[in-house]
């Protein structure tokens, strides 16, 4: 279903001159009305009244998150602080959290995003949605309600959280549509297994997972868990929130859309800055070309993706490849650079495990070593009959000390890096409770 046929299926040279026309409005507003980007332009010798557009838009350089933090908490509006309808604030884990801004008319950009990103997730007007996003100062909770209201939906604003009353209200509200984080999807359809709630007493059909980067392992966990299509929504709080790209239902695993006459799109080598190829993984760069409250022009995301524009049946609009992990988030171990994400497609290839692992960077002296926390499945615990594991009971299982060394090899063989591998009992290791789950801990630096 497509909830704006006109747009997203505008011809790419009419969205290309739409976009170029929007992007030479968007740097003669941010001239006259963000004193950092005044500043920024006249530094780099830009005039706006002849900015070219999408030719010139590499010469902008890139806007940072600690831009956000230097011109806390306002210093990046364009508009008076009388028009600002609604604030809204990023999960900063360090410092000042990231503050963000939305007009009326952003309000309304907002939900139509969300809405044509739900209805491309399989969302139909009168179905209902349970949102297990936040509410409050994180975009997701209140993003995905009015989207799902201005589709038409019947939305259950429950929050995050709150499994026991999250899997009452599937059970006796039937939604179709659940909302969440995918590894917040992933402890839901654990505890159905555990509690032996028979799927028959659910009625969802599809699940909008997003907030953290996640894997095809995770996609086929929470759809076979769920008796759901899962479908990736995309969005950041410094661009406008849930709903900048999104995948559709029919063509899962394909890249998710980028609502281009909104947002322009670029990928850049993560050293140099510069453009890589189409299909090539960089940083994603983001400019809104609507924004009225707080545009952005070049937000480096820190996201590491691609972009393709394959030919689509459905939309003209650019593909952008799932999220690999964060430019910040790649460990560097003894000259060999990998995202924790890798880890996450190996486990996916071996059986006996959980989807849950956790990736932990040390320094021993001088030498970096890594260590890969991975959960044995809980049917091998009863198999063997273990209500916890330790390097010395693995010691004493044969098929264990398999395993381990399989993952191990594994790791090696894929990766180049040699990593020492813990099993851990079933439960173990930390579960969502609705916001993002993080899944790196790196302590050479504390």
């Amino acid at each position: 279903m497509l909830f704006n046929p006109e747009m997203e299926c505008l011809p790419r040279p009419q969205l290309r001159a739409l976009q170029n026309k929007r992007l030479k409005e968007q740097v003669q507003y941010v001239y006259q009305r963000v004193p950092f980007y005044q500043q920024k332009l006249d530094r780099l010798g830009i005039n706006p009244a002849t900015f070219r557009g999408l030719e010139e838009l590499p010469k902008l350089g890139f806007t940072k998150k600690a831009d956000f933090r230097d011109t806390y908490p306002f210093g990046l509006f364009a508009v008076p602080q009388t028009e600002v309808a609604r604030l809204h604030c990023s999960s900063g884990t360090t410092g000042k959290a990231t503050v963000v801004g939305y007009t009326a008319e952003d309000l309304q950009t907002f939900a139509e995003l969300v809405a044509r990103s739900l209805a491309a997730a399989g969302c139909r007007p009168g179905m209902k949605v349970q949102n297990a996003y936040g509410y409050g100062l994180f975009t997701g909770g209140l993003g995905i309600h009015y989207g799902a209201e201005k589709l038409g939906l019947t939305v259950i604003p429950v929050s995050g959280g709150s499994t026991d009353r999250q899997l009452q209200l599937l059970q006796d509200f039937r939604p179709e549509i659940i909302c969440a984080t995918p590894s917040y999807a992933q402890v839901l359809a654990e505890e159905i297994q555990r509690r032996n709630i028979p799927l028959e007493a659910l009625n969802l059909r599809y699940a909008v997972l997003g907030a953290e980067p996640w894997s095809e392992a995770i996609r086929s966990q929470v759809q076979q868990g769920l008796r759901v299509q899962a479908t990736n929504i995309y969005g950041l709080s410094e661009i406008m929130g849930p709903g900048v790209s999104q995948e559709d239902v029919d063509e899962r695993g394909t890249g998710s859309y980028i609502w281009e006459d909104h947002f322009y799109p670029e990928v850049v080598d993560k050293d140099t800055g510069e453009p890589v190829a189409e299909g090539e993984a960089g940083v994603l760069v983001l400019t809104t070309l609507t924004k009225r409250a707080m545009p952005i022009l070049r937000y480096w995301t820190g996201d590491i993706t691609h972009l393709t524009y394959e030919h689509s049946e459905k939309r003209t609009h650019v593909k952008m490849g799932p999220i690999r992990g964060r430019a910040d988030d790649m460990l560097i171990i003894r000259g060999v650079n990998f995202f924790p994400t890798q880890v996450e497609d190996i486990i996916s290839s071996l059986d006996h495990v959980s989807p849950y692992y956790q990736v932990v960077a040390s320094r021993r002296g001088s030498l970096d070593e890594v260590e890969v926390h991975v959960e044995i499945e809980e049917a091998l615990m009863r198999q063997l009959g273990l209500d916890a594991l330790s390097d010395e009971v693995v010691q004493q299982h044969e098929c264990l000390q398999h395993l381990r060394g399989m993952f191990a090899k594994k790791i090696k063989d894929t990766i180049g890096l040699s990593m020492k591998v813990t099993l851990l009992g079933f439960g173990q290791l930390p579960r969502s409770e609705g916001g993002k789950l993080s899944r790196v801990k790196d302590l050479r630096n504390l």
